[in-house]
């Protein structure tokens, strides 16, 4: 009877360690795909602000599409003449995985 205890206690840890590193992997693949998408969106609004791409739309919706294309939300968008900076969500288990980018010319230029 103390061995079968002993083997139930052993699977509900390995089962609970189990949940609890799926729940720690998704959440940071999670905040990898927001910074992915985060830079994506910065540039295209930096591309779409500097002429690079021809664009019809204003470069912040247009870094609204592709965050939305990349599985992620854009929270904000700032242009500040060619330089555009953006933060996205992207939502796990009820949670936000927040990123901010920045994309642009280089300072000085």
């Amino acid at each position: 009877m103390a061995g079968s205890a002993l083997a139930a206690g052993v699977l509900v840890v390995a089962g609970a360690l189990s949940i609890g590193l799926a729940a720690v992997g998704g959440a940071a693949v999670t905040a990898q795909r927001a910074a992915g998408a985060a830079d994506a969106a910065a540039l295209a609004a930096a591309d779409a602000a500097s002429g690079a791409i021809a664009a019809s739309d204003d470069p912040c919706v247009l870094a609204a599409r592709v965050a939305a294309a990349s599985g992620a939300s854009l929270t904000g968008c700032a242009l500040e003449g060619f330089v555009a900076t953006v933060q996205v969500e992207a939502a796990y288990a009820g949670l936000a995985a927040v990123s901010r980018a920045r994309a642009g010319p280089p300072e000085g230029n």
